[in-house]
């Protein structure tokens, strides 16, 4: 689905990615990690084609990234950002609805094709009890959950979140994290999310790619990385293993 190759891209006289190259293919889950700083906003970024200055390729089903339009790339790829500074006056079905924008036509009322959309995101989601309210009065884990609906109705195949589940408690992550995997095991998006929380990315991703300075440190199956030299090398601290019979994976957690 989509191809990066030896991807560089400096902004002012800073190298932010160094010869980044993986590929992304159709039905997976990936998580991108590695140290704050790292680079993994502004690879989401350069993916979303909000950075078109760089070297390198990133082509989208073959084609290069660089030869779409952004309402033809709104088709393919969604996105949901860390955080959301702008507060929409809207009720969570208009903005819901507003996830159709690369569909709608100027001037024209939604087509039942939008509306079934919405109504599909909406019920996937379970945020159908509070269709009607603004979301303001929603709390951190409901809007993400509203985020998240519109980024679905949208239709795109390939879904880009930049730490869905950041400044949310365990119980709200965990509902996030299990509505993502729903959505690309059920309805058969590819996921694509940065996550700072080594032990839920390892837990629902098919695979992670770690950024460090700015390079691909790994890729590949969160079990090869789950190695006490990978782990220390890649965020430089030490960690300790726990071992948990009802996951195939220990819990890792930084050893003071």
């Amino acid at each position: 689905m989509i191809t990066v190759e030896k991807l560089s891209l400096t902004l002012g006289k800073t190298p932010i990615l160094r010869d980044v190259s993986f590929s992304v293919n159709a039905g997976e889950y990936i998580s991108l990690i590695g140290p704050n700083g790292a680079g993994k906003t502004t690879l989401l970024r350069c993916l979303l084609g909000m950075y078109r200055e760089h070297s390198g390729n990133i082509s989208l089903n073959e084609k290069s990234l660089t030869g779409y339009a952004y309402r033809d790339l709104a088709l393919a790829i969604s996105y949901v950002p860390q955080t959301h500074d702008v507060e929409f006056p809207l009720s969570v079905y208009d903005f819901v609805m507003m996830g159709r924008y690369p569909h709608l036509k100027p001037l024209t009322p939604p087509s039942l094709k939008d509306i079934e959309a919405v109504e599909h995101a909406i019920e996937t989601t379970g945020t159908g009890e509070f269709r009607d309210r603004t979301l303001r009065t929603l709390s951190g884990g409901e809007r993400q959950k509203v985020y998240i609906a519109a980024a679905l109705a949208q239709a795109a195949s390939l879904i880009l979140l930049d730490e869905p589940a950041a400044f949310l408690d365990y119980h709200h992550q965990a509902d996030i994290m299990r509505l993502l995997k729903k959505i690309n095991t059920e309805h058969g998006a590819t996921v694509f999310a940065v996550n700072h929380d080594l032990n839920s990315a390892a837990r629902w991703s098919d695979r992670l790619i770690a950024i460090k300075n700015g390079s691909v440190a790994f890729d590949g199956p969160p079990a090869d990385l789950f190695a006490p030299e990978k782990l220390e090398t890649l965020f430089e601290t030490r960690f300790r293993f726990i071992e948990e019979p009802e996951h195939n994976l220990p819990l890792v957690v930084p050893d003071e």
